[in-house]
């Protein structure tokens, strides 16, 4: 039920997903049971592909997240994360609102064990086809060195489970390659980074080769660093597109194609996506949701941090 175009643009995308799931897969569309038949008819489909769980409560975007989370335990997302600790969903998808979303997130499912910030993860596209993995894009605007490490670990997973890419190098970016370059949490990091044993450091990464460096898999800065790229590179893409100009590289850039990032380093999967979402975006949201669960990526992260 959350999202700007909620919940059509969300059902639809549900459709579209259900049709390229393997079979084995089940989509629980979470909602006003109602609304969601009445789609299902527009769409042509039959609801009964989809299990559907009522709700009659709704956390809408302007909506205090604390707040919000609290007093309506009958929303989509309240009610969506209490099945999903349970264990009776694998994973959970949303365009709803993010604060709520987060808060659920780290206060229902929680961080895993050894792990102190979780990260929000996006890719970046390569003029060689290629993705880099980039982390953290916005849940921590200020990360201290060994935080850093952390995502280094993260990164290195995801690109493993994800990517399908063995012994990923991971880069630290920085306003310079040198190792006395930046301030003091990356000066710091680099020294913690360069000796490690959980992944392989290839040194600082400049901005400038964000979108060409194919010996670094894995990028890691702070949370304020990495969304102000992700909104630039996203202005880019509309400037594009405004100019008549289609481009293959560009439409990595393009929100509609990922549909919503994950949220690393805590118990279950879980993905957040645009609150502008259209059926797309919704679609490869929950293909990916559906990948990373199959990846047990999660596990793999448990695992590591266990040690």
């Amino acid at each position: 039920m959350g999202g700007d175009h909620a919940p059509e643009a969300i059902i639809k995308g549900a459709i579209l997903a259900q049709c390229e799931m393997p079979a084995d897969s089940q989509l629980v569309l979470i909602g006003d049971e109602s609304k969601i038949q009445a789609v299902c008819k527009q769409q042509n489909c039959d609801p009964s592909l989809f299990q559907i769980v009522h709700t009659d409560e709704i956390i809408e975007m302007g909506d205090n997240p604390v707040k919000a989370f609290n007093q309506k335990p009958k929303s989509s997302i309240a009610v969506a994360y209490h099945l999903l600790t349970s264990g009776k969903i694998d994973g959970f998808a949303s365009a709803g609102n993010t604060g709520a979303m987060l808060i659920g997130a780290m206060y229902t499912v929680k961080a895993v064990e050894g792990v102190q910030r979780p990260a929000i993860i996006t890719t970046v596209p390569q003029i060689s086809g290629k993705e880099k993995v980039l982390l953290d894009v916005g849940l921590n605007t200020d990360c201290k060195p060994d935080v850093l490490y952390e995502y280094g670990i993260l990164g290195k997973l995801y690109a493993e489970c994800m990517h399908s890419i063995n012994n990923p190098g991971i880069a630290l970016l920085n306003i310079g390659a040198e190792e006395e370059k930046g301030n003091l949490a990356a000066k710091s990091a680099y020294q913690i980074m360069k000796n490690s044993k959980d992944f392989r450091f290839v040194g600082n990464i400049e901005p400038n080769d964000l979108f060409t460096r194919d010996d670094i898999d894995v990028i890691v800065c702070d949370g304020f660093v990495g969304n102000v790229i992700l909104k630039e590179a996203e202005a880019f893409y509309h400037l594009i597109r405004k100019r008549n100009i289609n481009d293959t590289f560009f439409e990595g850039f393009n929100f509609e194609n990922y549909g919503g990032m994950p949220v690393l380093g805590i118990n279950k999967t879980v993905f957040i996506g645009h609150g502008i979402s259209n059926d797309k975006a919704i679609k490869n949201m929950v293909l990916r949701t559906d990948k990373m669960i199959r990846s047990n990526l999660v596990g793999q992260i448990i695992k590591a941090f266990s040690k």
